[in-house]
């Protein structure tokens, strides 16, 4: 991850922020923005301690995605909580932020190509065909704390060796 790279999600997290408090009724407490976040997840926001959290790898294959729809979605989070407090994270209150300060659909999920930061996986099997689990589902299968099934056909997933 670049300082380049950073300064620039910092620039548009700072031009959004201000784009914001010109149609607000209130002050906004800048969140730190952070590169740590793992995974799938594009970005997250982490309301109490009030940060942003961007995931690099992400970041660095989508960044005029990130600029133009994560980076405002996690501040619309953000938003939400220092205006209402705790409410639904994809609800009413964070939909018209989406709309309303920045002109975006709210859309909940991203469409990344997420295949640079996927886990390792493990191989299962039901009556329709191979499923993979993460280590994470894997882990828990294992140690006997969860059975997983199909969604499509309902049998349980058995490991493939």
């Amino acid at each position: 991850m670049t300082q380049t790279l950073q300064l620039r999600a910092q620039r548009r997290l700072n031009k959004c922020i201000a784009e914001a408090q010109t149609q607000l009724p209130f002050s906004i407490d800048v969140p730190t923005l952070l590169f740590n976040q793992r995974g799938k997840i594009a970005g997250s926001a982490h309301l109490s301690r009030n940060e942003i959290r961007l995931n690099p790898i992400l970041l660095a294959d989508n960044i005029e995605a990130f600029e133009h729809t994560v980076i405002p979605h996690e501040l619309c989070h953000i938003l939400v909580y220092q205006q209402h407090g705790r409410v639904k994270p994809h609800g009413k209150e964070w939909q018209t932020l989406m709309r309303g300060l920045f002109g975006l659909p709210p859309k909940v999920t991203h469409g990344f190509d997420t295949r640079r930061v996927e886990g390792r996986t493990f191989l299962y099997q039901c009556a329709c065909g191979p499923v993979r689990l993460t280590v994470r589902r894997h882990n828990k299968v294992a140690r006997n704390q969860l059975r997983y099934v199909c969604k499509t056909c309902g049998d349980a997933l058995t490991r493939q060796n």
